[in-house]
């Protein structure tokens, strides 16, 4: 593991964000851990750090504006903006559930934008986020995390702190449901 991972890992681990146990997550899929970076980033002297990893894999990136879908997005979005003087909005579910920029928040057309996360898994929110990006015009270019645990393509590039290769299963084929084991659901997306 590298010095950057471990002390990625070092700081989840400080702030009892890296969790094990069955798992809900927003995407409707199982997991056998969790990363609830929200307990990382109540720290603002660990979110310094641990998303400066992130900014500077990001730094040399041609965008715009920061957009972070709520909740994870947020203070991700907010830090990253800080640290690379770019400016942060955020993108929240309406009334229906669908994502939309609201508050007076505006994207210029052709703005480039980098999306952000906390942990990015299969993308969904980050992909809801970018629909919306678009139909303002603009142009997702990435999407920049604490934690990156995505496998394989998922439509942008992903930037994250942290690489980590986590489980995640189907729900009719999660080994944790097959054993009886009850999950939890700590995300804040609604499952249908």
């Amino acid at each position: 593991m590298s010095e950057t991972n471990e002390k990625v890992i070092e700081l989840l681990k400080e702030s009892e964000a890296l969790l094990e146990g069955h798992f809900l997550l927003s995407s409707g899929k199982h997991s056998n851990r969790y990363v609830q970076c929200a307990k990382v980033l109540r720290f603002p002297d660990k979110a310094d750090k641990v998303l400066a990893i992130t900014a500077e894999k990001v730094k040399d990136l041609d965008f715009d504006i920061v957009v972070g879908p709520a909740m994870g997005g947020i203070i991700v979005a907010y830090e990253l903006g800080r640290q690379l003087g770019k400016e942060a909005i955020f993108a929240e579910r309406d009334d229906e559930g669908k994502m939309s920029i609201r508050r007076g928040f505006t994207i210029q057309p052709g703005a480039k934008v980098l999306i952000t996360e906390d942990v990015v898994t299969t993308g969904k929110s980050s992909m809801e986020v970018k629909e919306v990006v678009e139909s303002m015009g603009g142009k997702a270019v990435a999407i920049a995390c604490l934690a990156d645990r995505t496998v394989g393509d998922i439509g942008l590039p992903v930037y994250g702190a942290i690489k980590l290769d986590i489980a995640v299963y189907n729900p009719e084929d999660c080994p944790l449901c097959k054993e009886g084991i009850p999950y939890e659901k700590p995300g804040s997306r609604k499952i249908k």
